[in-house]
């Protein structure tokens, strides 16, 4: 396997590192949205977010609220963004679960601008059941 992320972790290839912990690593993103636009990636390779076990997930979660507000308070952005691409069609690129933290201003020019679609009659609730049916929890 080949994984950029899991060469950064092993010190094989540089990074900005922010945070670094047994198992978490947080780094620069090599081409930004915005500067500071930073990585939080489990030291384990997980290739996405369906396949990262929940005790995992807690510390992940932990350390991007607090690089997050590390963010915030150095390069007082007017907002952040924390994106995960699941897939190719979602956008993945690097198929080594990660969460994007991605300082935000408001003459930026970078937007989500999605063709939403609408519902027709009873089309909701047929997909609500399809999901339903499949909820584990």
């Amino acid at each position: 396997m080949n994984c950029i992320f899991c060469d950064i972790i092993n010190k094989k290839s540089d990074a900005e590192v922010l945070f670094e912990n047994e198992k978490v690593i947080s780094f620069l993103d090599i081409r930004p949205v915005n500067y500071g636009h930073t990585l939080v990636i489990p030291k384990t390779h997980y290739e996405n977010f369906l396949s990262l076990p929940e005790d995992e997930l807690s510390e992940l979660i932990k350390v991007t609220k607090d690089i997050s507000g590390a963010i915030i308070n150095s390069l007082n952005p007017e907002g952040f963004n924390i994106v995960t691409n699941n897939g190719i069609a979602a956008g993945q690129s690097v198929f080594h679960f990660h969460f994007h933290i991605i300082p935000r201003f408001k003459d930026d020019d970078f937007r989500f601008r999605p063709k939403l679609k609408e519902y027709n009659i009873g089309l909701m609730r047929e997909y609500a059941d399809k999901i339903r049916a499949s909820v584990t929890v």
